[in-house]
């Protein structure tokens, strides 16, 4: 399985699950995952990824031209949860490689305004926000443990079974001091 700060070769990811060997957004077929790339060279298409001071990941969707619509890997990261899919995050690590950043949750996402697209016109982008999933499965834990018989996951323990706007809401309060 994936070490958070591990690198890997990009091509080696796909040969593995599958998925799109090319832009930001990987959907492998076979498995139940979306894989997310972020790096410098999206900044020329009018993606500024990265960390906000409230610990969420914002993360620009698709599309090169004209508004981004949810289709495609926009709507795979949207509706991750609701069709059973694991989110993960890499950044780029030089030529052909990245580096595993962790499993993400979708928490919501904005439409912003005049950002450009590959020929300059200003269009609508979709704009993400992640959470780390581990962040969102100790709050639910920590929720759950002041109601009695409550729980965060399902027998397995892998699965998320709360409605999405119930995990929606863990994963936008703000994360603990420590």
């Amino acid at each position: 399985m994936l070490e958070i700060g591990n690198r890997y070769r990009r091509r080696d990811l796909h040969r593995h699950y599958g998925g799109q060997w090319q832009g930001g957004i990987s959907t492998p077929s076979a498995h139940p995952l979306v894989f997310l790339f972020t790096g410098e060279t999206g900044e020329q298409y009018g993606y500024r990824d990265g960390w906000e001071p409230d610990g969420t990941f914002r993360y620009t969707g698709e599309g090169q031209l004209g508004d981004m619509a949810f289709v495609r890997g926009n709507a795979a990261i949207r509706d991750h949860a609701a069709e059973g899919k694991d989110l993960h995050l890499f950044e780029v690590s030089g030529r052909g490689f990245v580096r595993y950043v962790g499993q993400m949750v979708c928490a919501g996402y904005d439409i912003v305004p005049g950002i450009p697209d590959w020929e300059g016109s200003l269009r609508a982008a979709i704009v993400f926000r992640l959470v780390e999933a581990d962040a969102v499965a100790s709050a639910g834990q920590e929720e759950d443990a002041a109601v009695p018989g409550t729980t965060s996951t399902d027998a397995s323990g892998s699965l998320w079974t709360r409605p999405l706007d119930e995990v929606r809401a863990l994963a936008l309060r703000p994360p603990p001091a420590s």
